[in-house]
């Protein structure tokens, strides 16, 4: 979450989720009603917000961050921030920065066109959500309109800490493997190693890994500890690692 506890902060812990193995990096933009967000990401958002933490500074903070680095950054925001800066320049913005990509939680497919062409007219993939309740004939609309990769939401509900992973994510894998070649990401309650395992062997291409490391941070803001943690996560992965993806040579 950018601006948790401050921005400053925010660039070392993002460095430090690469250092541990991370590859992509989202950051969060602040905002008062996380509609998709559980308790872990909704306080972290408040803290950022209390410190002050704006959209452009996300954007800025992002443009550092690539001066550093060539990991795909994503943005996860909700419309409301997106309109109040004004679509043209929120694009404009985020492809300056060098942003790969954004994830926007509380928009529709059928609302999403406005969105997708400002910032695909950019370069920057707009990656959309399925659901566990959406159809067949749906999640293959949904993943023709989604570049970079395809977010699979593991669960009902919101994002958060939890103790086990649905029983039918397998299934659920293997049916949008059949509608999609885009890769797919799965999160939304991804917690532990072993939850990180249970979804690269279920056939997933990503593992999202969110809520965890927000509260890891909190706990701790030693970059370190997060490094370690991310590492640790990273080690469930029983798939050879290649190279860092590239989200816009994944979408096209």
């Amino acid at each position: 979450m950018a601006g948790d506890p401050d921005l400053r902060m925010t660039e070392s812990l993002a460095t430090a989720c690469e250092a541990g193995g991370a590859d992509v990096l989202e950051l969060g933009i602040p905002f008062s009603d996380p509609i998709a967000d559980g308790p872990e990401i909704q306080e972290a958002g408040q803290r950022a917000l209390r410190a002050g933490t704006r959209p452009r500074d996300v954007l800025e903070l992002a443009a550092r961050i690539r001066q550093k680095t060539q990991i795909p950054l994503v943005l996860m925001t909700y419309m409301n921030p997106v309109l109040a800066m004004g679509l043209p320049t929120f694009a404009e913005r985020a492809a300056s920065a060098g942003v790969d990509g954004v994830i926007v939680p509380d928009l529709s497919l059928e609302g999403s066109s406005e969105i997708r062409d400002a910032l695909e007219a950019r370069g920057v993939d707009v990656i959309q959500l399925v659901a566990p309740s959406t159809p067949p004939a749906r999640a293959a609309a949904i993943a023709d309109a989604s570049r970079g990769f395809l977010y699979v939401v593991a669960r009902y509900g919101t994002t958060g800490i939890r103790s086990n992973l649905p029983e039918d994510l397998r299934d659920r894998i293997t049916a949008l493997h059949r509608v999609s070649s885009l890769p797919l990401g799965v999160g939304f309650g991804v917690t532990t190693g072993a939850h990180v395992r249970a979804v690269a062997s279920a056939g997933a291409d990503g593992v999202v890994i969110g809520s965890s490391i927000v509260r890891r941070a909190a706990e701790s803001r030693d970059p370190e500890n997060v490094r370690k943690f991310v590492a640790e996560l990273a080690a469930g992965l029983a798939v050879e690692r290649t190279t860092s993806p590239v989200l816009r040579d994944n979408s096209r």
